[in-house]
């Protein structure tokens, strides 16, 4: 064996490779020696025996002054199968790291390297730890004065924390442990102080439905609550008004975050799954927390995205193909604007734009100033510098056309993007922070230079708290001074940068991947034609033209990348919810009718079923056979007429037919605009008409007139009948009548029978 470890430390030559050979296939037909071949070595052995997780917990302060102590606390675990014994944790100091690379380096390495690690400090500052037992953890905290560190020059140095014992397979004392972290150490304020900016975003997922109620305010409907849970005590956007309000930070806003809170304050209504919207019940939560956002902007800077943060990249990728869709982008800046002005009371910027992780190239540069934007928040790993520098440039950069790169510092924007639950991973984020930022500022260069950090837009609760921990380590202003995004775009960029925006074939292909897909903004144009189509008929346009016009930013909306089922979702319901407004205005469906006479009118009803009146209508009938039903005076094979309807009501226009031949004729009856745009669905009704000949005509008037003479000489001659038996009733002589009974006699002597 020890000639192969030979052989493995040497150039293998062709006889040791033959051998070599040998020794493979003779240990491959050996269980029992490959058994041992397998088996683990005894330093594998040993280490799987004593294997120490050492996590730090916290480290206070961050970055200490002369005359300071530090302390720091933290847990050991006992991760191997063996009892630790007579061990120790103890603080290693040094080396001073030379610049932002050799930070690098010392964060990505794991286990303990002697020669490299630097020793312990004073053993009297080390916690000792009698025994621990496999499995079992120990908490201690260390605590030494700054000044028995023998800290020297200003810089970073490499912190560790290492847990030494022995064990039984391991009698001597070694290494079983370490956790490495970084001390910033800049005791006095420098001549020099990197200008920090510090971008703050409040923006959250979309929660608006295009869906309205029927009243004045036009109640809206959210998909959820969810919005509320983040609103609250505790809640992600709670952390960040109440953090941010106390520090040097830039708000960064969506206004759809603005109006969708100030719209819960008004009231507003909960999707149900399979039942009615229901009221929303924290109106009072989200007056709260807009009032403290008012209360925390006032005298701060404040940027506003367009409404609903778009996804440029996908827009300059996808969309602009599809026509219409850059035409969203300039009124969502309008709206935006507008909306932080109307809700907080505070002027905003909206000349900044920010692709998502500030990835760019020449599209999604065009796509963001088309927006009116003249300035693009981009990263450090996006508009890369080749190094040639040997610093880090200030974070504007002209890119031609009047627009400017404002280039984010890549590891300080991603600093706090991982889990910050536990307190570990939160301090090590920190003073990695933290040492990033004083390496950048001891880089050799004479001209003071401005830094950016843009983090992930939604940070989580844990995320912000870390950050804002970062932000006030900085406020002592010992080697960074605070600034704003405004003063960082206008600050005077260093000629020497790198300025050339990076072509379409660097963009990053797992952000591409997340895009909004062409169809998307095929069926958001499609949404948008109709919205166009109905809007022309409405009395009060604007009902519907506000809240689907908002609608179709929150469609493109950053927020929904990583989530296409749920975008697309929207999406449909978007459509289906406008057709199913449009499909409240329609022509009734008409049953068949029949035509008896030359000349009829067909009534065609128009019902009206929105709140509000729709008018420029017209109604056109159509014949299908116009040699046997014609319309109007003219005689023409169709005919139209204006329509003005009442909300919530049905009108009843009548049109005049005219039937030349008799059978049944098919007849369209279908709406437009007042453009000549088909609205709606046409309806096909039949009209039976039947054909009436002159010959007929006369026949039937003969027939009418003799019946009017035949009754004419009936009453003649009944009423002649009548007449000459009263005439004969009156003549009548006297010895011709029978016997009546008494008879009187005038004066003249004339007999007369008289009726009593």
């Amino acid at each position: 064996m020890a000639e192969a470890a030979d052989i493995l430390g040497t150039p293998p030559t062709p006889v040791r490779r033959r051998w070599l050979r040998r020794a493979v296939v003779l240990l491959a037909g050996t269980p029992v020696l490959a058994a041992l071949v397998y088996s683990p070595a005894p330093k594998a052995q040993a280490a799987q025996a004593a294997s120490v997780d050492v996590q730090l917990d916290s480290m206070t302060p961050a970055a200490p002054v002369k005359g300071d102590t530090l302390t720091i606390s933290g847990t050991v675990v006992n991760n191997g199968s063996e009892t630790i014994n007579d061990a120790h944790v103890g603080l290693r100091v040094g080396p001073l790291l030379a610049d932002r690379s050799s930070i690098d380096e010392a964060a990505d390495r794991t286990g303990f390297r002697a020669g490299t690690d630097p020793g312990e400090i004073d053993p009297a500052h080390a916690v000792k730890i009698a025994s621990l037992p496999s499995k079992v953890n120990q908490s201690f905290t260390l605590t030494v004065p700054v000044n028995k560190l023998e800290l020297d020059k200003d810089g970073v140095y490499q912190l560790g924390v290492s847990l030494s014992g022995v064990t039984e397979s391991r009698p001597s004392e070694q290494v079983l442990g370490i956790k490495r972290t970084f001390l910033p150490w800049q005791p006095e304020a420098a001549s020099k102080r990197g200008q920090l900016t510090y971008v703050w975003p409040l923006i959250s997922t979309t929660h608006v439905t295009a869906e309205t109620g029927s009243d004045e305010t036009q109640t809206p409907v959210f998909l959820d609550d969810s919005l509320a849970e983040e609103l609250r005590s505790g809640g992600r956007l709670e952390r960040m008004v109440a953090l941010g309000k106390d520090l040097p930070i830039t708000w960064v806003i969506d206004p759809d975050l603005l109006y969708t809170v100030d719209a819960m304050t008004k009231g507003y209504r909960v999707r149900v799954p399979g039942g009615k919207p229901v009221q929303g019940k924290n109106k009072a939560v989200a007056e709260q927390w807009l009032s403290s956002l008012e209360a925390a902007v006032q005298g701060k800077k404040v940027v506003a995205l367009p409404f609903a943060d778009p996804d440029l990249a996908s827009l300059a990728h996808r969309g602009k193909d599809v026509s219409g869709t850059l035409g969203q982008l300039r009124p969502a800046t309008d709206k935006a604007k507008q909306a932080v002005e109307t809700v907080l009371h505070v002027p905003a910027s909206t000349d900044f734009s920010w692709p998502v992780d500030g990835a760019i190239d020449p599209s999604i540069v065009n796509v963001a100033t088309s927006a009116g934007a003249h300035n693009i928040l981009t990263r450090s790993d996006s508009l890369s510098e080749s190094g040639a520098l040997g610093y880090t440039p200030s974070a504007a950069r002209p890119i031609g056309a009047g627009a400017t790169a404002v280039v984010a510092d890549a590891e300080l924007s991603t600093a706090f993007d991982g889990d910050m639950l536990s307190s570990g991973s939160s301090t090590l984020a920190l003073q990695r922070f933290l040492a990033d930022t004083l390496a950048l500022n001891l880089q050799k260069t004479d001209e003071q230079r401005s830094f950016v950090v843009a983090p992930q837009r939604m940070p989580s609760v844990s995320q912000v708290e870390t950050m804002a921990q970062a932000i006030r380590a900085l406020q002592a202003g010992r080697w960074t001074q605070p600034s704003d995004l405004e003063a960082a775009a206008a600050a005077k960029p260093d000629p020497a940068a790198a300025t050339q925006v990076p072509g379409a074939g660097q963009y990053p292909e797992d952000l591409r991947k997340q895009e909004l897909p062409v169809p998307a903004f095929e069926k958001i144009r499609t949404t948008q034609n109709t919205l166009d189509h109905f809007k022309v008929i409405l009395a009060a346009p604007d009902r519907v033209e506000i809240p689907f016009g908002n609608t179709t930013n929150r469609e493109m909306s950053t927020s929904w990348r990583g989530h296409p089922a749920e975008a697309a979702l929207y999406r449909d319901q978007v459509q289906d919810y406008l057709i199913g407004l449009t499909e409240k205005v329609k022509v009734v469906p008409k049953s068949d009718a029949t035509l008896s006479g030359h000349s009829a009118t067909i009534p065609v009803s128009v019902q009206n079923s929105l709140v509000q009146d729709v008018h420029d209508l017209v109604l056109r009938v159509k014949s299908a056979n116009p040699t046997r039903l014609m319309f109007g005076d003219k005689g023409e094979a169709e005919q139209q007429q204006q329509v003005t309807v009442q909300g919530d009501h049905t009108q009843t226009v009548k049109f005049t037919a005219n039937a030349t031949a008799s059978g049944p004729v098919e007849v369209t009856a279908q709406l437009f605009t007042k453009d000549g745009v088909p609205y709606g669905k046409e309806r096909k009704f039949t009209v039976d008409a039947t054909e009436i000949t002159p010959t007929v005509m006369l026949v039937i008037a003969g027939g009418v007139l003799l019946l009017v003479l035949a009754g004419i000489k009936m009453y003649a001659s009944r009423k002649r009948v009548a007449a000459r038996a009263a005439a004969e009733e009156s003549t009548q002589p006297s010895d011709e009548s029978p016997d009546t009974g008494p008879q009187s006699t005038d004066g003249s002597g004339t007999g007369e029978t008289v009726d009593r």
